[in-house]
């Protein structure tokens, strides 16, 4: 449960600094199974990843202090708790080089300052690939510890079961696995010693100042040099206009001569097969997230995706070696995305709020009626004591306190075992709304921590629209306010040379 993650990452936490958090804030949640949160004492910032897939974790981990002992921009590992499935990581902030794009992105060229920042992170490339396999036991690498056939395969079918199938677009399945093993066994052909990133994009990239640092790289593996410089360029969200494609490029292959010796026209040749090979890949996984898991931010992706392949058709790139592949992405090219993935419906709202029994339960205005209201009053109340009584249940320190309790625990479990039963239900009969009130004397300790605590549960397990309002809370401080002083300490403001 999501109290108890956050329990135990505030307990390694404490391990490692000696204090108790102050604020814990969950992150935007990614594509995966990971969890991340900002974990702030002071001027102190970190951050806390959670994820139960332990092997993933290992490969992080290793590939973390392997790059850093390389003196690679990667963040540190502070402290990790194995048995829990957690760790601490230097805060590298929210600035992503994705989130540097202009905001309206329609072939227009990129100014200036875009342009060489997506320079000075190509320029890093290189080192990771070149310099990466030096000493690195490739076995701790997962779920694959090579880009060879099986994973090649693997992100074929990925794109054909996710993305193709339910496409509604008609193709042989015989023939589309014979150009899939032909494609496979060309891009075997291309030396295959050096780092692969595996998801070398926008996203993954973190600017402190001027300078970028890099993240999310526990999928890489041994592999070719064209797979992440290709990722990148074909981004597709970002968007980048073909002739800027090209100039980085030329960048990428000026910054990987510095390392290796490189036969441009070779490289070039091989380079737009590993462009098909990403895309298709990406496909499957926004089929698999937007279509299956019904999360919309993934289909967002696709009409970009669709673009680059209908630009690759027209530039004559598409191999003919893949005969019937490349006449299905011509055909998915000059298909309306929405008519291959339709975006999902609003589906199940669940409307959680903290009140004050003072005023009043809060009225139901979403016209459905009905819903569930939790009296949090036998809970202890932290608002008795003197240190807790200017504080709300969305701080740290309140937290403790009532988990210190276990019938605090008792409750919540209580509510989630009548809650997710009748969230299944209501998903399974297409309902639109179901409200959910949690209240105290004041709506102030109990019924906050009560209202956050479900509210992140049912937002990581249940595939519904999941608002929270608190009704007496509106004009209070965050957990995550701090003077301005006091914040200019934080990491933020440090100089990135040793994070």
């Amino acid at each position: 449960m999501q109290w108890n993650i956050e329990k135990v990452i505030s307990g390694l936490y404490s391990s490692w600094s000696g204090q108790e958090p102050g604020s814990i804030t969950p992150l935007p949640p990614s594509g995966s199974n990971r969890q991340y949160f900002r974990l702030k004492t002071g001027g102190r910032s970190v951050v806390a990843a959670f994820n139960p897939d332990s092997r993933e974790n290992h490969a992080f981990l290793t590939l973390s202090r392997h790059f850093r002992q390389l003196g690679l921009p990667v963040p540190r590992v502070l402290a990790e708790d194995t048995d829990s499935h957690c760790y601490l990581l230097t805060d590298l902030g929210d600035t992503t080089l994705f989130s540097l794009l202009p905001a309206v992105r329609q072939g227009a060229p990129f100014g200036e300052e875009v342009v060489e920042r997506y320079k000075k992170t190509i320029a890093w490339l290189p080192h990771f690939q070149i310099r990466g396999p030096q000493n690195l036991d490739f076995s701790v690498c997962y779920p694959r510890h090579t880009f060879d056939r099986h994973s090649m395969m693997w992100d074929l079918n990925y794109f054909k079961y996710y993305f193709l199938k339910i496409s509604g677009i008609p193709f042989d399945e015989q023939l589309l696995e014979d150009d899939f093993e032909r494609f496979a066994a060309r891009l075997q052909k291309t030396p295959g010693q050096y780092f692969m990133y595996r998801d070398f994009q926008s996203r993954n990239v973190m600017f402190v100042g001027d300078k970028p640092w890099f993240i999310d790289y526990q999928g890489g593996r041994k592999g070719p040099l064209a797979y992440d410089i290709a990722s990148l360029l074909y981004d597709a969200k970002a968007n980048i206009p073909p002739r800027q494609r090209e100039e980085l490029l030329d960048h990428y292959l000026d910054c990987l001569e510095e390392q290796i010796p490189v036969d441009r026209q070779a490289f070039r040749s091989e380079f737009y097969e590993f462009v098909i090979m990403r895309i298709l890949q990406a496909l499957g996984t926004y089929g698999f997230r937007g279509g299956v898991e019904k999360k919309t931010l993934f289909l967002q992706s696709v009409p970009y995706a669709l673009k680059n392949l209908a630009w690759l058709d027209g530039q004559g790139l598409l191999p003919d070696h893949i005969p019937h592949l490349g006449n299905i992405i011509r055909e998915i090219a000059a298909t309306r995305p929405d008519d291959i993935l339709p975006p999902p419906d609003q589906g199940l709202t669940v409307r959680i709020s903290s009140f004050s029994y003072r005023k009043g339960i809060p009225a139901d205005h979403s016209g459905n009626g009905g819903g569930y209201v939790f009296d949090c009053r036998p809970l202890p109340n932290p608002g008795r004591l003197p240190e807790y009584k200017d504080l709300t249940g969305k701080h740290a320190q309140v937290a403790a306190y009532l988990e210190a309790d276990p019938g605090v625990g008792s409750f919540l479990d209580a509510v989630l075992a009548i809650l997710g039963p009748a969230v299944n239900n209501y998903l399974k009969r297409d309902f639109r709304s179901l409200v959910v009130n949690f209240g105290c004397t004041g709506g102030q300790h109990r019924s906050v921590y009560c209202a956050e605590k479900t509210t992140a549960f049912l937002r990581q397990n249940y595939r519904a629209n999941v608002t929270l309002t608190h009704f007496e809370q509106d004009n209070w401080p965050s957990a995550d306010s701090q003077p301005e002083a006091q914040r200019a300490t934080g990491f933020n403001n440090q100089h990135p040379k040793n994070p």
